[in-house]
């Protein structure tokens, strides 16, 4: 079920709101989300509002850069960014959200980065079937 959330980065300057389902919660293996702890709420952009810091956000990219890996310039934490998988969408560090118990938090869905190529054209079979 859809339920609203706010969150932020961890000085405060970074702030969203976010509509999302913590049952929906994807958990991946890649180096950046292994180092980084990302628990990934994946969001269409109707379902995601930048409340405040627009301009505290930095980018970082590599690869192929499709992902757009946004952090604060200030406290270096990243509570969103486009994912490479998806594009079109956001995904939303259910670790940044406020009165979110991280303990609690259960992905439901695992996604094997460390084997992107692979693991993208499992899923993209999965979901044409």
């Amino acid at each position: 079920m859809l339920q609203g959330y706010e969150g932020s980065c961890h000085c405060g300057r970074i702030r969203f709101r976010v509509r999302a389902d913590l049952a929906d919660l994807l958990e991946c293996n890649c180096s950046v989300c292994t180092k980084k702890g990302i628990l990934h709420l994946i969001v269409p952009p109707e379902d995601f509002e930048l409340v405040q810091g627009g301009e505290d956000l930095a980018t970082y990219q590599f690869n192929t850069n499709t992902a757009r890996h946004t952090f604060c310039r200030h406290c270096g934490m990243h509570p969103f960014y486009v994912p490479r998988s998806d594009p079109d969408k956001i995904s939303v560090n259910a670790r940044c959200l406020d009165g979110v118990d991280p303990a609690a938090l259960r992905p439901t869905k695992f996604f094997d980065g460390r084997n992107w190529e692979a693991a993208q054209a499992a899923r993209r079979a999965a979901e044409s079937r």
